[in-house]
């Protein structure tokens, strides 16, 4: 191994520290923050009690609200960054699309669709989950992007193909909560759109940690064929790769892990172009080292936007989608305009 090379794995080993004590912070940051001032050694022992670890003496309603609401809800804003960041870097390599991601190109609300259908019209009449109506949702959304941008695929195409697919899902979704729910109904799943983790707790932990380490596991598997697809779908099937078989997997995971995330803390956007871009400044675009970083830095994006939609406007909790699309409509913004200027 050459002197570069080591170098470059030292640095890439001190970033994966970095990012990881990063978001060990802002996780026991994001516990502590909240309505109820609660001291840090109380969060810290709260959750060492917790585990078994200690046994100290600590008021109930404390320890119930940093186990029970705080903690589960920082740990799948982490799980749900991580999957969001994975879903953006692999539909940017596999469309050759700097610009792709979920919410771009309205699987996200093809996913919002599908879950209002089952969550108000009792589609599947109890036997389709809100999870299964999300993801069906998502395919469809992903399968008519496909059919609208098909034949002289460019970034412009795919995008706009993209825009259409959302403006048609959110007034689906707009249509069955405006004809099937009442007040109370309509107000809270219209917040749950714009992205809420008020309501999730540990089951809900347990679902976004498997589905987006399964994810994780699947996506890294095929780093190497997302490399060749880096050059082409020819270059990649020239390299070996089974490239159908590979796009359909990727796809599949890609719409499961939005159809997941959706369906429990709604539409948010952007984390999926952003973090990707920002990982690939930091380790390059070779996939063996970009998806692990686009998990971590996901990670800590989404608990940080957690703390911010929190104490923003406090006491009142800002939906966590409008603090990630103040960050990421600029990027986009950005991203659009250098592309101009290299076409």
């Amino acid at each position: 191994m050459t002197r570069s090379r080591i170098g470059r794995w030292a640095l890439g080993a001190a970033g994966v520290f970095l990012v990881l004590s990063a978001l060990l912070v802002a996780i026991v940051a994001g516990v502590a923050i909240g309505e109820m001032t609660i001291p840090m050694e109380t969060t810290i022992a709260a959750v060492t009690n917790r585990l078994g670890l200690t046994a100290m003496a600590l008021p109930r309603i404390q320890e119930a609200v940093i186990w029970d609401y705080r903690l589960s809800r920082s740990l799948v804003a982490a799980f749900c960054g991580a999957g969001l960041a994975l879903s953006g870097a692999i539909l940017q390599s596999l469309l050759r699309n700097s610009l792709a991601e979920p919410y771009v190109l309205g699987i996200s609300a093809g996913a919002s669709t599908g879950a209002v259908s089952v969550m108000l019209l009792g589609f599947g009449a109890g036997a389709i989950s809100l999870s299964a109506g999300a993801f069906v949702g998502a395919l469809i959304a992903f399968v008519f992007v496909v059919m609208l941008s098909s034949g002289r695929q460019t970034a412009d195409r795919t995008i706009l193909a993209g825009v259409a697919a959302s403006q048609l899902f959110n007034a689906l979704t707009s249509y069955i909560v405006s004809t099937s729910a009442n007040a109370e109904q309509a107000r809270s799943v219209m917040f749950w759109l714009l992205g809420s983790l008020a309501g999730v707790r540990w089951p809900e932990v347990t679902l976004a940690a498997s589905v987006v380490t399964i994810g994780l596991i699947v996506c890294i598997w095929h780093a190497r064929a997302l490399d060749a697809f880096t050059f082409g779908e020819d270059a990649a099937r020239s390299l070996g790769i089974a490239v159908r078989r590979v796009r359909v997997v990727l796809l599949l995971v890609t719409a499961l892990m939005t159809a997941t995330i959706v369906s429990m803390v709604g539409a948010i956007g952007f984390v999926g172009l952003v973090i990707p871009h920002a990982a690939r400044f930091i380790v390059g675009p070779g996939h063996i080292r970009l998806l692990p970083a686009c998990a971590l830095i996901g990670a800590l994006f989404m608990v940080l936007a957690d703390i911010v939609s929190r104490i923003v406007i406090a006491p009142q909790i800002l939906p966590i989608g409008v603090v990630t699309a103040l960050v990421g409509v600029p990027f986009f913004c950005v991203i659009l305009y250098r592309a101009r200027r290299v076409a």
